[in-house]
């Protein structure tokens, strides 16, 4: 209950205040809003350069897991022509 009472006697505080004081208040609002344009663009240029930086790394994942993959399909057609290589041999001499 007196948190209730104390917030209706800041908000009743707060607002004679503000109507006494206005062009104070306005001095301070045309400060702080230039500040705040700054610094939410360089907040929104930060985050957009983190962005791009997390595409780039999950295309290298990508680029990395199909490089992976090939050097798999490789190895094993390797092996398979190996196999090929063996088995083509030992044709040749029962053959012979």
């Amino acid at each position: 209950m007196s948190l209730l009472i104390g917030g209706l006697i800041a908000t009743v505080l707060g607002l004679v205040s503000l109507i006494f004081w206005w062009a104070d208040f306005m001095t301070i609002l045309r400060g702080s809003f230039p500040i705040s344009l700054f610094l939410g663009g360089a907040l929104a240029v930060y985050v957009g350069i983190d962005e791009i930086q997390d595409k780039i790394r999950e295309e290298r994942l990508k680029q990395d897991e199909k490089l992976e993959k090939a050097q798999k399909e490789i190895e094993a057609v390797k092996a398979q022509a190996e196999k090929y290589k063996e088995e083509l041999n030992k044709l040749k001499e029962t053959t012979k």
